[in-house]
């Protein structure tokens, strides 16, 4: 069953609107609220939706175990938005164009593997290597050196840079 987006509109609010009903109004549940937006995995830490602002949103995460497992979300956030797709595999089937097996992504492209059930993805650097989770167990960069898009097995190919719709 598919929801409408004034139907999935709606159910978010009554879901937010129930919510806020069960939290009670103590200094407890204020710190929690104007901490939490703070956290890397916030869509406040969201890049700015250029290919140049996703790949800057990674190199300032390198490190970082808060996306392991998510690699969709780290790419959606790094270009400033957040739950368009559900995996991975998810948003190589679903975006257009395919560039199947080239290894030549430009910088900020969405590079691809099909490692798993739910597939990888990354951020092109533009000089093949990429930018991704998982990279050792945590965000970090694949240089081209390093082995680039052979980094993971089943290298899938790329989509363009943009911020992710559907």
């Amino acid at each position: 069953m598919s929801l409408s987006r004034t139907a999935k509109s709606a159910a978010v609010a009554a879901l937010a609107a129930t919510a806020l009903a069960l939290v009670p109004a103590t200094s407890q549940a204020a710190t929690f609220a104007t901490v939490a937006p703070n956290s890397d995995v916030s869509i406040l830490a969201a890049g700015d939706g250029t290919p140049a602002g996703a790949v800057a949103w990674f190199k300032a995460r390198i490190g970082s175990t808060a996306y392991q497992g998510l690699c969709e979300k780290a790419v959606e956030n790094a270009y400033g938005t957040t739950g368009v797709w559900a995996s991975a595999n998810a948003h190589w089937f679903g975006a257009s164009p395919k560039h199947a097996g080239d290894r030549n992504p430009p910088l900020g492209a969405f590079v691809y593997w099909n490692i798993s059930n739910y597939g990888h993805v990354g951020i092109s650097d533009g000089a093949g290597g990429f930018y991704a989770t998982s990279v050792g167990g945590k965000i970090g960069h694949v240089t081209k050196a390093q082995g680039g898009y052979s980094y993971y097995s089943n290298y899938r190919g790329w989509t363009p840079a943009a911020v992710p719709h559907q």
